[in-house]
């Protein structure tokens, strides 16, 4: 292993944590949408995916595209972070974010129906902050 991978190695692995929770939450949205599937072909209904019908589709889909919409900035924010900060702080503060972004799931829940559900705040705006904390620790660096 060359001298880079070996000094940040721990956000090499948060960084393919988030990975592995990103598909992981894709895999689950796979498995609703098949399950679906299922059951509208035995009720002899025609399956219509963007009909908006299907409140657990709505939800994994949601799991799915929130935590794919964060991730290209929350990996620039910890790259920066690692690279100008430190590898220590990147990974205890990406770390973190991981964690929260594993839990989004139980906090948005299995169905989602019209409005949103308060708890989800108590994950989106930690993550939120954690990514601030990384760019403003960046910033405070460089200046």
């Amino acid at each position: 292993m060359n001298t880079f991978a070996t000094t940040h190695i721990n956000v090499i692995w948060v960084s393919l944590a988030l990975v592995l929770v990103y598909y992981a939450i894709m895999t689950y949205g796979m498995v609703v949408k098949l399950r679906l599937v299922k059951r509208c072909k035995a009720a002899g209904e025609r399956f219509d995916r963007y009909s908006g019908h299907y409140p657990e589709l709505l939800a994994a889909d949601r799991m799915q595209l929130n935590t794919l919409e964060h991730m290209p900035p929350f990996l620039v924010l910890l790259w920066l972070n690692a690279l100008v900060v430190g590898p220590d702080s990147a990974t205890l503060w990406g770390g973190l974010y991981v964690l929260l972004r594993a839990l989004y799931p139980f906090f948005l829940g299995t169905r989602l129906r019209r409005g949103f559900r308060s708890r989800v705040f108590w994950i989106t705006f930690p993550s939120y902050g954690l990514m601030i904390l990384l760019g403003v620790q960046v910033g405070l660096a460089l200046f």
